[in-house]
C-alpha cells in the first residue's frame, strides 16, 4: 500500500503575477471541483444570498460589478467560517427591454410582431434568449462569482411561472388583486403600461399657456403645460371656498374649439392660490383629475391612442401626434384671442419610460392592480419590530415613506413576453383566474391578453427559486434568506415588493433579515456615469487590463453603506499595483524559507514578530466586526495598510536583518503563519490572487474551502512594549532615510555611524540595518549628525560623509532647489500682501496660499542646513 503525503508547498512562483493567464483557469478548477456548491442536508449553519437577477438582455456594468463583488465577499468569507453557503444566481426575463430587442431586429427587415402572432413571437424571443440571451453569465464568472450553478433560475422557468400563477391566484381570491379603470403611466413607444418607480422625473423646458375659456362674465382663465388635452376637458374646477367664481359653480361654459358646454363644480383638492384659482378637468389624462372627474361624475373620454395620436376629439386635430397637436392647438387659440399669457421656456417635471426615455403619458386604461395597502402595512412592520435589519440604519426612514404612503401597483403590461395573466373570460361575461394545477375553461372563454409586471415575478425571487410553492429542502433550508445587497435606488423596485409578497406567501416570514444598501458607482469626479457624458467605464475592460482582483479591491474600498462611490481607472491601476506588492512579498517570502506550518517559539520572538503578529491579530479581529456590520470600505482599507505598510514595508525589512541571525527557523515560522493569515482574510475580496499565492505557500487544496483564521490566546495579550520599540526603529528609520536624502547619499549606500541614546540592542542592530548606517572605525570623524526623540529618550546619529558624496554636485544640486524655494516664496507673499486679494479669495484658497509659503519657509530653512553640513569643496 503506498503512503498518501500530504500536499506540499511549491516555491515556483513566476516573477510577475498575469490575472489574465490564470483567472479562467482558477474559476474552473473551483466550479469542477463543486465548491460553490450548497447541500441542504449539510449539518453546518446555513447562508444563503439570492442574486438580484440581471436582466436576461443584460452586460455586466459596474452597478452589477458592485453588488457582485460585495456579495461573493460576504459568501466566501462565510464559507470559510463554516457555514453552507448559497449564493443563487439566475436572470430576469426582463419582459419590455426583451421584448423590444426582437422586435428591433424585427423591424430591420421591415416586420412587426403583429406579422407573426402572438404565438410565433414569443417563440422567436425564446430563440434569442437560448442564441443570446444571458452573455452576463459568463462574465460573471470573469468578476469571479462563487455561485451555485447548478441551482441557476429564469423569471419564465417552468418552477418560477408556477409560482408566479399560485401567487396571483391567491392574491385574486383575497381579494388582493383586481380590475379597474384607472389612469396609469402609458408609453407611447413601449404601448404598455408602466409602474410609478418606471418613470423617471426630470426637469424639462416646456411652456405654461394660460387660455380663457367662455366669455365675459361667464369666462374663467386656467393654465396648462399641456395644451392638446383640453380637446378631453369635461370640466372647470374651482375652490369651494374661492368668491371669485361662486357665481359660476353649478354652471356650463363653452370649450373652446371643441364647442362643448362643460361645467364649473367646486372641489377641495384645487389651489385657490395657485394661479388663478382655476384648473381644467381632463379626466382620462391627468390622476388628480380623474379624482375630480370621479367625485362630480364627468365624462371621461380618452382623446389619444396607444401611440399617443389625438383621436375621438371630433376635432381636425385627430390623427396628430401629440406634440405636433400641442403647436397646432395653442395656434388654434391664438387665431380665436383665447391666448392670455405664454411662459416659455418653463421648466417643470415630465415623467419619462425608464426603458426608452419617451415622455410618459397618464391615460385612463383598463388594467390590472395589486391591492397593496395590508401588504405595505406588514413590509413597514417586519423592519419596525426589527424581523429585518436595514443597513445602514438611516435608509431607513426612506423605506417607511415608500410603503407606508404606497399606491395600488398597476402589475398588467400590454406585452406578449412574459407571464400571461392567468384570468380567462366566458362567453356570458364570466371571469375565471386559473390556478397552476387547475383545468383549463373549455370553448368559447379566451385568457387576458395582457402580462404581468416584471417586478412581481422578481418580487417572488427570493422562495420562487428555493421551490416554492413545494416543500422543499432548499425552501426550509434556506429561507429565509440571510441578507440582501443592492442599490438603494432599487429600494422601492425590488425590495420593497420581495417584502410584501415573501410575508404574505411565507405566512409573516420575511425574505431575508439584513438588507445591506450600497450606492452608486460615479466617475472620479461623482459625477453620474452616462453614455451622453462620455464618463462611463466597462468593467470587463478593467479586469482585462488589470484583472478581476484589482476591481473588487477598489470596489470593496469604496463601498461605504449607503454612499455612492467614485472610480477611476487609476484607482483600479492602483488596486493592481497593490496585488503586485502583496505577490512580491509571498515570493521574497518562499525565496526565504517561510514556513505557515512551522512551530512558533514564543520565547525567541523578536519585538518585530511580536509586533507584526499582534498587529496581525488586531487587523483581523476589526476586520471581522467591520463585515459583520458591511463596512467593507473601512474593512479593506484597514487590510491595504496593514498590507502595504506594516507588513512589507516594515516586517519585510526588519525580518531580513532576522532571517540572517540565529533566529531564522523562528522569523520562517512567523513570516509563513502571518502571511498564511493575510491570504486567506483578504481572500474573499481577492480570491485570485490570494488563491495562487497561498496554495504556492501552504501546499493547500484551495482556499476557497480553506479556514477563516481564529484569533489565539496570545492576541488578547498584545504586548505593547514590543510595540513601542520597534515604532523607534521605524521613528529613527524613517528620519535618518530622510536626512541621508537631504544629505545626497544613495539609498542602498552604507555609511559610518556613531548611534548614541536610548535603544536596545535588538533595536540598534535593527535600524542600523534597515538606515544602512556601519559601524565607525578607528579615526572616525563626524561630518553630519542629527537628533531624534523617541519615548525612550533621545537619539543621537554621527555620519561620516566623506567621500561618499560627490561635494560639488550636490552643493549645485541644493543650490538649485534653494532658488526655487526662494522663488515660491517670494510668490506667496506677493499674494498674501496683497489686502484686494486676501479680502475677496475664498478663505479656503487664502488658506492654501498661507500652507504654500510655510511650506516654502520649511524647505528654505531644510535647504540651508544641508548646505552648511556639506564639507568644503
Amino acid at each position: 500500500m503506498t503512503e498518501t503525503l500530504p500536499p506540499q508547498p511549491r516555491t515556483d512562483l513566476p516573477s510577475r503575477w498575469e490575472p489574465v493567464s490564470v483567472e479562467a483557469r482558477l474559476y474552473q478548477g473551483w466550479v469542477d471541483r463543486g465548491y460553490f456548491s450548497a447541500d441542504p442536508n449539510s449539518g453546518k449553519p446555513p447562508f444563503c444570498i439570492v442574486i438580484p437577477p440581471p436582466n436576461v438582455t443584460g452586460s455586466l456594468h459596474l452597478g452589477h460589478a458592485m453588488d457582485h463583488t460585495l456579495i461573493d465577499t460576504l459568501t466566501r468569507r462565510r464559507r470559510m467560517q463554516g457555514y453552507d453557503a448559497l449564493w443563487l444566481p439566475g436572470m430576469d426575463h426582463a419582459g419590455i427591454a426583451t421584448q423590444n430587442v426582437v422586435e428591433r431586429q424585427l423591424a430591420v427587415d421591415g416586420k412587426s410582431r403583429h406579422d407573426f402572432g402572438r404565438e410565433l413571437f414569443v417563440e422567436k424571443v425564446w430563440d434569442w434568449k437560448r442564441e443570446s440571451g444571458g452573455a452576463i453569465l459568463g462574465q460573471m464568472r470573469r468578476l469571479g462569482d462563487g455561485v451555485d450553478w447548478s441551482r441557476e433560475r429564469f423569471t419564465l422557468d417552468e418552477g418560477l411561472s408556477k409560482a408566479v400563477q399560485t401567487i396571483f391566484k391567491k392574491l385574486f381570491d383575497d381579494d388582493l388583486i383586481y380590475r379597474a379603470e384607472r389612469i396609469i403611466n402609458w408609453c407611447p413607444r413601449c404601448r404598455t403600461a408602466l409602474s410609478d418607480i418606471e418613470v423617471e422625473h426630470s426637469e424639462d423646458e416646456g411652456e405654461l399657456v394660460s387660455i380663457r375659456y367662455g366669455d365675459g362674465d361667464d369666462s374663467v382663465v386656467v393654465a396648462t403645460t399641456r395644451v392638446e388635452t383640453m380637446l378631453g376637458d369635461t370640466g372647470i374646477a374651482v375652490h369651494p371656498d374661492d368668491p371669485r367664481y361662486a357665481h359660476l359653480v353649478g354652471r356650463d361654459i363653452e370649450l373652446p374649439i371643441v364647442g362643448r358646454r362643460i361645467p364649473v363644480v367646486a372641489d377641495e383638492h384645487v389651489d385657490q392660490e395657485f394661479g388663478t384659482g382655476a384648473v381644467k378637468v381632463t379626466p382620462a389624462h391627468d390622476p388628480n383629475d380623474f379624482e375630480i372627474g370621479r367625485r362630480h361624475d364627468l365624462a371621461m373620454p380618452v382623446i389619444m391612442d396607444e401611440g399617443a395620436v389625438i383621436a375621438n376629439s371630433g376635432t381636425r386635430f385627430d390623427g396628430m401626434d401629440r406634440f405636433v397637436a400641442r403647436e397646432a392647438v395653442r395656434e388654434e387659440l391664438r387665431a380665436q384671442g383665447r391666448i392670455v399669457a405664454e411662459k416659455r421656456p418653463y421648466l417643470h417635471s415630465v415623467g419619462h419610460c425608464s426603458r426608452c426615455d419617451t415622455v410618459v403619458e397618464p391615460r385612463l386604461s383598463l388594467q390590472w392592480f395589486v391591492r397593496v395597502a395590508p401588504l405595505a402595512r406588514a413590509a413597514g412592520d417586519a423592519v419596525r419590530d426589527g424581523r429585518v435589519t436595514v443597513h445602514p440604519k438611516e435608509l431607513e426612514q426612506r423605506y417607511f415613506d415608500w410603503v407606508d404612503n404606497m399606491h395600488d401597483w398597476t402589475i398588467s403590461r400590454q406585452l406578449w413576453w412574459g407571464h400571461r395573466i392567468p384570468v380567462w373570460y366566458g362567453p356570458n361575461g364570466e371571469v375565471r383566474c386559473v390556478g397552476p394545477d387547475e383545468e383549463l375553461p373549455g370553448e368559447g372563454w379566451t385568457q387576458d391578453s395582457d402580462v404581468l409586471d416584471t417586478w412581481f415575478s422578481s418580487g417572488l425571487w427570493p422562495f420562487s427559486t428555493l421551490g416554492w410553492p413545494a416543500d422543499t429542502a432548499d425552501l426550509r433550508r434556506y429561507y429565509p434568506t440571510s441578507v440582501l445587497v443592492t442599490g438603494y435606488d432599487i429600494l422601492f423596485f425590488w425590495v420593497a415588493r420581495m417584502m410584501m409578497l415573501g410575508l404574505y406567501a411565507m405566512d409573516g416570514v420575511p425574505p431575508f433579515e439584513h438588507v445591506f444598501l450600497h450606492g452608486l458607482v460615479r466617475d472620479q469626479y461623482g459625477k453620474k456615469m452616462s453614455k451622453s457624458r462620455g464618463n462611463t467605464i466597462d468593467p470587463l475592460a478593467l479586469i482585462d487590463n488589470y484583472g478581476a482582483d484589482a476591481l473588487r479591491f477598489t470596489i470593496t474600498r469604496g463601498a461605504n453603506p449607503g454612499a455612492d462611490m467614485a472610480l477611476s481607472e487609476e484607482w483600479v491601476a492602483g488596486s493592481r499595483n497593490f496585488g503586485t506588492k502583496l505577490w512580491n512579498a509571498t515570493r521574497f517570502a518562499l525565496a526565504n524559507g517561510a514556513d505557515p506550518d512551522g512551530e512558533i517559539d514564543p520565547s525567541r520572538l523578536t519585538d518585530a514578530d511580536r509586533w507584526i503578529l499582534d498587529r496581525l491579530a488586531t487587523v483581523v479581529t476589526e476586520v471581522d466586526a467591520l463585515l459583520e456590520d458591511y463596512q467593507f470600505a473601512k474593512a479593506t482599507e484597514l487590510l491595504y495598510h496593514f498590507t502595504w505598510d506594516e507588513f512589507c514595508d516594515w516586517y519585510l525589512e526588519l525580518a531580513k536583518v532576522q532571517l540572517a541571525g540565529e533566529g531564522a527557523e523562528n522569523t520562517k515560522a512567523v513570516l509563513g503563519n502571518v502571511l498564511d493569515v493575510l491570504l486567506r482574510v483578504l481572500h474573499p475580496i481577492m480570491p485570485f490572487i490570494t488563491e495562487e499565492l497561498w496554495t504556492t505557500l501552504t501546499g493547500g487544496e484551495s482556499l476557497v474551502i480553506a479556514s477563516w483564521p481564529k484569533i489565539t490566546a496570545q492576541a488578547g495579550r498584545p504586548d505593547g512594549g514590543a510595540a513601542e520599540r520597534v515604532a523607534a526603529v521605524i521613528k529613527l528609520v524613517t528620519e535618518v532615510r530622510r536626512f541621508r536624502a537631504d544629505q545626497g547619499l544613495r539609498p542602498g549606500q552604507w555609511v559610518p555611524a556613531r548611534v548614541t541614546g536610548g535603544l536596545g540592542a535588538e533595536q540598534l542592530a535593527a535600524a542600523r540595518a534597515l538606515a544602512r548606517l556601519g559601524e565607525p572605525e578607528g579615526g572616525f570623524t563626524a561630518t553630519a549628525s542629527l537628533e531624534v526623540g523617541l519615548g525612550g529618550g533621545p537619539v543621537r546619529v554621527e555620519l561620516d560623509t566623506s567621500g561618499t558624496i560627490d561635494v560639488a554636485a550636490e552643493r549645485a544640486r541644493l543650490g538649485k532647489d534653494l532658488v526655487a524655494a526662494e522663488k515660491e516664496l517670494a510668490g506667496t507673499e506677493a499674494k498674501l500682501g496683497n489686502a484686494k486679494f486676501t479680502e475677496r479669495a475664498p478663505a479656503d484658497v487664502v488658506a492654501g496660499i498661507r500652507a504654500r509659503r510655510d511650506a516654502a519657509v520649511a524647505d528654505i530653512e531644510r535647504i540651508r542646513a544641508g548646505l552648511a553640513a556639506l564639507p568644503e569643496a
